[in-house]
């Protein structure tokens, strides 16, 4: 068969995928990073990546990377936006799409973390990457700012359960601000969608606070009838 694209340039294409935590104890957002362990820039702090194979969607190839790294499937996950600087990198013409997910912490295998040599780093404190890979960690952070205003993702980064404390913290890092106490939970409980556990968590405090659970089924059942998600705080 002849091949209609022979005299076409040929260029790579790949993946990289922001992967977001949210570290409870030290209420930070942080980013899962490797060290890259081949050239070019070998040794040198990276974003997860990967080429796409022939027989990969670019949402496939973000999967297979993302599940690689980490142990986990079903991932929240989307895409970001597509980098194609010509010299982005210097080992080829390489054209990328990068992906941010949202994981917990908590989920993350510490044997697979370690067998893959994957890093949590504070958003806070990160350090240079490589290539363009601050470019698009920066883009992301934005994209997450904007998207928890206004759609429920941020609970893909708590636990199953969780107090409206820890709710808040992981807004106020997200955030990187703090934000006014009775403002936030006057918002999140009108939306009536956290369900009130029977159970206390009583390590920070002799008092407790109640546990709540995202209701997804109770949201997206709203969603379908035009709710609308609002969590933008002062």
């Amino acid at each position: 068969m002849k091949h209609l694209y022979a005299n076409i340039p040929k260029h790579y294409l790949a993946v990289d995928c922001i992967i977001f935590g949210y570290d409870i104890a030290e209420k930070e957002l942080k980013l899962l990073l490797i060290k890259r362990s081949f050239e070019p820039a070998l040794g040198r702090w990276s974003l997860a990546g990967g080429f796409v194979q022939e027989n990969e969607s670019l949402d496939d190839a973000a999967c297979r990377v993302l599940c690689t790294l980490t142990g986990l499937s079903d991932l929240y996950m989307e895409q970001l936006f597509t980098y194609g600087e010509i010299n982005r990198d210097p080992g080829a013409r390489v054209i990328s799409t990068a992906y941010f997910a949202l994981i917990g912490i908590h989920e993350l295998d510490p044997e697979i973390q370690k067998k893959n040599g994957a890093h949590w780093r504070s958003i806070s404190n990160l350090p240079e990457l490589i290539f363009d890979h601050r470019v698009m960690v920066d883009r992301a952070l934005r994209e997450l700012v904007e998207k928890v205003k206004v759609y429920p993702v941020g609970f893909e980064l708590l636990p199953e359960k969780f107090t409206l404390v820890q709710l808040q913290n992981l807004y106020e890092a997200i955030y990187m601000r703090p934000v006014d106490k009775r403002n936030f939970r006057k918002k999140i409980l009108s939306m009536e969608l956290l369900d009130k556990q029977d159970e206390k968590e009583r390590e920070t405090s002799k008092k407790g606070a109640w546990y709540y659970r995202f209701n997804v089924e109770k949201y997206r059942e709203l969603a379908r009838n035009g709710f609308f998600f609002n969590l933008a705080v002062s």
